[in-house]
């Protein structure tokens, strides 16, 4: 094994991240909505000995517009629970990271915090979690509680000098510190279980955090015991300034969407800036990992004609947030170990197709990365923050009287 070693995760969302992924011949369209779609996704990245896998999430239908509904029928629309999803599948892996995404916009922090915990549990520490935040005034129409006005081209392409938005990524740095006091409320050693005594908990070893923001305030302590890993791993995906905030101050990885190599070296350089200025001693360093669409053949030609084909049926040229890269395990393999080298300690690929792609991915990339020494041969850990190389922190008020 090299001396840094690469990680990998997958990001999952419905047949894949292509609008016409579901009409590829290789998908499961029928099985969108099962269970056992969704868990063998994940045991089909935990045959990759991948870090772990994301699972997307929205109050809101997908659509090709910035905000509102597009009416088409022609495109997967629907999706579960990413939570909930997570925790069904989560006893039928052991190894792999669950890393589900829940809004912070129109969700209270509280629950945010038991839910993850409870997939900590679940899942014998492998849980992570993915904040995201909600702009659109179609979500936020689901639950009218506050008014947000339409997320329309112009603000799309100024967001870091947007008020509005910098007020939904202020509430969501302050859900991430409120849901990380509310897994640090119980001390490790609160749980007593004590029958001679009939003292089941330790009272004094569960703290109340007394957090107070702008949109919310929490006193806690929540009501389930302190995760396993103590703090499961937070992830963002961030792509401008604001979110890179966002993520320096609070998360333990940051996804960049860099689209050359000469980006992918500045943003890194640009994240790590902040995080040297906003983040905390104790948080530890940021990881940063760069997403990626990946479309993967024999041979680049053949990889190259499956996305062309799924364009031709979609009506346009598929065009994400992130760059897509089209060609061969062996180039993609070459291209994530360049990108390392220019301060990317990892990646996020998003499967054009699945599970085609994802097959791709731990099947033709994983051994080609293996081959280079560049990935691992096995799992050495047993939980999420192990496989990030990320030791497990203290209660912050382990020892504090209550």
């Amino acid at each position: 094994m090299s001396a840094v070693p690469l990680h990998l995760a997958v990001a999952l969302d419905g047949a894949g991240w292509h609008p016409a992924a579901w009409r590829d011949p290789a998908a499961s369209p029928k099985d969108l909505f099962t269970a056992a779609y969704w868990a063998g996704l994940a045991a089909e990245a935990e045959r990759g000995l991948l870090d772990f896998v994301t699972i997307e999430d929205s109050f809101a239908l997908q659509t090709t517009r910035l905000d509102g509904h597009d009416g088409r029928t022609d495109q997967v629309r629907g999706r579960f629970d990413a939570v909930l999803t997570a925790s069904r599948i989560a006893p039928l892996t052991s190894r792999i990271g669950l890393v589900p995404t829940a809004t912070t916009t129109h969700t209270e922090p509280f629950h945010v915090a038991a839910s993850i915990a409870t997939l900590d549990y679940v899942s014998t520490g492998r849980a992570g979690w993915r904040p995201q935040v909600s702009g659109r005034r179609t979500e936020a129409g689901h639950f009218g509680r506050r008014e947000v006005p339409e997320l329309s081209p112009e603000v799309a392409a100024a967001l870091d000098d947007n008020p509005h938005v910098q007020d939904l990524f202020g509430e969501a740095g302050d859900a991430i510190e409120a849901v990380r006091r509310l897994w640090d409320s119980w001390e490790d050693d609160a749980i007593i279980r004590d029958v001679a005594t009939g003292r089941f908990v330790d009272r004094g070893k569960l703290h109340y955090i007394d957090f107070e923001g702008k949109h919310f305030s929490v006193r806690g302590p929540s009501i389930v015991p302190r995760p396993p890993q103590g703090q499961p791993p937070v992830t963002a995906l961030a792509h401008s300034r604001v979110p890179y905030e966002l993520a320096a101050r609070g998360a333990d990885i940051a996804y960049v969407t860099p689209h050359d190599d000469d980006q992918a070296e500045a943003v890194a350089r640009q994240v790590r800036e902040i995080a040297a200025e906003a983040r905390a001693p104790e948080a530890g360093p940021l990881k940063i990992f760069a997403d990626l669409v990946v479309f993967l053949g024999e041979t680049g030609e053949e990889a190259r004609g499956r996305k062309a084909r799924l364009d031709e049926i979609d009506g346009a040229a598929y065009a994400p947030d992130a760059v897509i890269f089209t060609g061969t395990p062996g180039e993609l393999a070459g291209k994530l170990l360049r990108w390392r080298g220019l301060g990317l300690e990892g990646f996020r690929l998003r499967p054009g197709v699945l599970p085609a792609d994802l097959v791709a991915i731990t099947r033709g990339l994983v051994p080609e990365l293996q081959a280079r020494d560049a990935f691992r041969r096995e799992y050495t850990a047993t939980t999420l923050r192990g496989h990030l190389g990320l030791s497990r922190p203290a209660s912050r008020y382990a020892g504090s009287s209550r």
